[in-house]
């Protein structure tokens, strides 16, 4: 067990060690829902790396844990070795670059078999909620204040910032139905106008059945 924990606080598996901690804290936040294992793949391509395809989250916690792995095992054989000094460094840091390889191989080979799990849909984004009908939660809605809670295409509800042009015909209260017709990416805000939930049509009627006629048999 010392050996072990030796290893682990020792170069270079410390510093897979560091970024396991903060992979499992990621994802400890995610089963709590206070985090979204999407919210890296507006901002690193991973293509590159050749091991795009799925979420960023997911390839990097893989590569974590395989280099951890790996820095692990060649920091426990390079304790039991008797190098010093400055080929003990180039060793330590061999088994680095070592284990950065092993953990790109093998996040590579599983994206290449798993890829076709993982659905090819962009990010989500604020600009998917024009057009949706809101419920204003604030007491009021003008040109500097407002809240509203829209819901997804998924199904998932969010609180979102709405603003009302003045001098507004009808005025927001809060549980009054919206329409948010325009997003203002400087103030991070939707525009919003009043909404009357009576002239939504609603979803299309099923199409009704049609049934083949069979023609009146010949009778000889």
């Amino acid at each position: 067990m010392q050996e072990f924990l030796t290893a682990t606080q020792s170069f270079p598996a410390v510093l897979f060690s560091a970024a396991l901690v903060v992979v499992i804290a990621f994802w400890l936040l995610v089963l709590a829902g206070a985090a979204d294992h999407h919210s890296f793949d507006a901002d690193l391509d991973t293509d590159l790396a050749g091991i795009g395809g799925v979420p960023v989250t997911v390839s990097v916690s893989v590569m974590v844990a395989v280099g951890w792995f790996s820095a692990l095992t060649g920091s426990v054989l390079l304790h039991r070795g008797d190098t010093t000094g400055t080929v003990r460094a180039a060793l330590a840091l061999g088994i680095l670059v070592g284990a950065l390889l092993v953990a790109w191989a093998v996040v590579r080979l599983l994206v290449r078999h798993f890829r076709r799990f993982f659905a090819d849909q962009p990010p989500p984004s604020r600009q998917d909620f024009l057009g949706r009908v809101c419920t204003i939660r604030t007491g009021s809605v003008g040109t500097d204040f407002g809240q509203a809670e829209v819901a997804a295409a998924d199904g998932s509800t969010a609180i979102v910032q709405v603003r009302q042009l003045a001098p507004a015909d009808d005025a927001l209260s809060a549980g009054s139905p919206g329409l948010l017709y325009a997003y203002d990416a400087v103030g991070e805000f939707f525009w919003v106008s009043p909404y009357d939930r009576a002239l939504d049509p609603g979803p299309p009627p099923p199409l009704p059945r049609t049934h083949r006629r069979t023609p009146p048999r010949r009778t000889s």
